[in-house]
């Protein structure tokens, strides 16, 4: 392997890992979310999930490389976290939103 080529793996591998650490401030951020996580885009996390796992496969059939392989499971797990904790976000409000409906017990009437 070229020096070149030596560099931009181990680059590449380091950046992605720095990257997990920055997911950290969107899951806080989600987890005190008090709008149903709205600014969220599931659809766009989970396209990022998918992408992370396809690379994941890309590392270990086609380069080999175990600890590529890990940095994006890595990520995956996080893009997993963020829309599983936006669903969540999104259900509990929708659970506070429903009015509250009081009890109240059928009286019982007396044949006569």
């Amino acid at each position: 392997m070229s020096n070149v080529t030596e560099f931009v793996t181990l680059a590449f591998t380091a950046v992605n890992g720095l990257r997990v650490i920055a997911y950290v401030p969107q899951i806080v951020r989600i987890c005190h979310d008090n709008t149903g996580a709205a600014a969220i885009s599931c659809c766009t996390w989970s396209l990022f999930l998918v992408s992370h796992l396809t690379t994941i496969a890309y590392a270990v059939v086609v380069m080999g490389d175990t600890w590529m392989a890990l940095v994006f499971a890595a990520n995956s797990a996080c893009s997993a976290a963020i829309v599983t904790l936006a669903l969540l976000q999104r259900q509990r409000r929708r659970v506070l939103a429903r009015p509250v409906v009081p009890y109240v017990r059928a009286a019982k009437h007396a044949e006569v």
